[in-house]
């Protein structure tokens, strides 16, 4: 299908189903793989079929990206069963590299199975492609998320299983290419697991599969926060070592920049956005407004450090989306879902509950969403049914893009802007000695739509 025939079905999509932590505790628990299975959202269960791989294949597995969450991807991963096997890794630094092969080969429950030696270790800003052209089955995508539409073609394009962590881009032409890689991905019917982990939670699924079914009557009202503190600080200028690149430097502190996270936002409230985006089953908002700005200096960087965004979606439903991260502030990480009949919350990490037209508690089972993404993703792989993210990964990024340019520009952003916009955030041909000179903070009313 064409980009232009993707973007139209994602303006007519009304439903998902048309389209498509702690290890270490979770190690601790039973009959994972069972429940995963059993868990399994109804995008799972409706894959066209491909050739089934035998639960005793060894499926080799390659990672892209090797901080903190790329490394927790590789053990989860690896805990999905003996025939997983990780072969090759890479980062644009090396000592990310050789920590995270130190301490994903000490683990006691699956070390044995880290099979990665010096040769098959990747340094660079091409290493993506090393471990992609390496001979593994699986890629795990989990660099700076300014990266994930080139990492995913070249993956997708290989023809690679994947596990892509969220957000899957920082700009509209990298949501389309997303798009475009996610189409060709069915076609060739490989794997495309989301990182947007909420999705794979068993509580929040059975609690949005109620609100489908009218537990709440219509829905009217969405209301998520995501008012933490900040993540990555930005270093002072004058902390910079001499000699550093534009790029190295940028991208050690990638978090500040927008071409590289996407805002606060985009990279980290892109969870509560995607979690409206699930309560609206598919429907696609309309248009968007947003406040926003930066309180306290952040040096070099160009993030905001609130924004709050008021989506409107048809027959006069509203979201609103309040993020901030600013230290010494009021915390709270909810949704609170009204309707015509009732209302719906998820009160931080407790289980969700509904109250009015009927009282419930989730008292399901529980499992690690982190794990449950892998359990399923490699079960996907070997049943020869695929799960494919693709489509619902791209609009959840997309609201949170849309939000972001609205807080940016003061302007009312409507969803096929947002889709077209011509904004390119992410340098082509990037090199580690080439100027990348850092772009001014936005200024609503004044930074223009692109």
């Amino acid at each position: 299908m064409s980009l232009r025939g993707i973007s139209i079905a994602m303006e007519k999509s009304k439903s998902l189903s048309d389209i498509g932590s702690s290890r270490r505790q979770f190690l601790k628990t039973s009959s994972v793989a069972a429940l995963g299975s059993a868990l399994a959202s109804p995008l799972a269960l409706t894959r066209k079929a491909s050739a089934a791989r035998s639960p005793g294949d060894t499926l080799k597995v390659g990672l892209v990206g090797c901080g903190g969450r790329g490394s927790g991807a590789a053990a989860q991963a690896l805990s999905t069963g003996e025939g997983v096997v990780l072969t090759a890794m890479g980062d644009a630094f090396e000592e990310r590299v050789k920590s995270s092969r130190k301490s994903l080969a000490s683990d006691d429950q699956f070390g044995q199975r880290v099979k990665v030696p010096d040769n098959a270790c990747f340094v660079g800003l091409d290493a993506y492609q090393k471990v992609i052209d390496s001979g593994v089955d699986v890629v795990l995508l989990a660099t700076p998320p300014g990266f994930r539409p080139q990492h995913l073609r070249a993956a997708v394009e290989a023809g690679k299983h994947v596990f892509c962590e969220k957000p899957v881009a920082t700009d509209a032409p990298g949501v389309r290419s997303v798009l475009q890689s996610a189409a060709k991905a069915k076609e060739k019917n490989l794997a495309l697991v989301s990182g947007y982990c909420w999705r794979y939670h068993p509580g929040r699924r059975a609690f949005y599969q109620r609100i489908h079914q009218g537990a709440i009557g219509s829905l009217r009202a969405i209301y998520a926060t995501y008012l933490t503190g900040p993540v990555k600080p930005m270093p002072a200028a004058s902390s910079r070592p001499a000699g550093m690149s534009d790029v190295e430097w940028q991208l050690r502190n990638w978090y500040n920049f927008v071409w590289l996270s996407g805002d606060g936002l985009v990279e980290q409230a892109c969870h509560s956005i995607d979690k409206i985006a699930w309560a609206m089953n598919g429907v696609l908002p309309l248009k968007a407004v947003a406040t926003g700005g930066r309180q306290f200096p952040n040096h070099e960087g160009n993030i905001f450090d609130h924004i709050d965004v008021f989506y409107e979606f048809p027959d006069g439903v509203r979201a609103f989306m309040a993020q901030r991260q600013i230290s010494g502030c009021y915390s709270d990480n909810s949704d609170y879902l009204m309707g015509s009949e009732g209302v719906g919350t998820i009160k931080g990490w407790n289980e969700p509950t509904i109250t009015g037209k009927e009282s419930w508690r989730y008292s399901g089972p529980k499992a690690d969403m982190y794990q449950v993404e892998h359990d399923e993703l490699f079960a996907s792989i070997r049943s020869g049914k695929p799960i494919n993210d693709g489509i619902w990964m791209a609009h959840s990024t997309l609201m949170a893009l849309m939000g972001r340019m609205a807080a940016y520009t003061g302007r009312e952003i409507s969803w096929t802007e947002a889709l077209n916009s011509e904004e390119k955030l992410v340098p082509d041909n990037l090199t580690w000695n080439m100027d990348l000179p850092i772009k001014p903070m936005a200024m609503p009313g004044q930074t223009k739509f692109v």
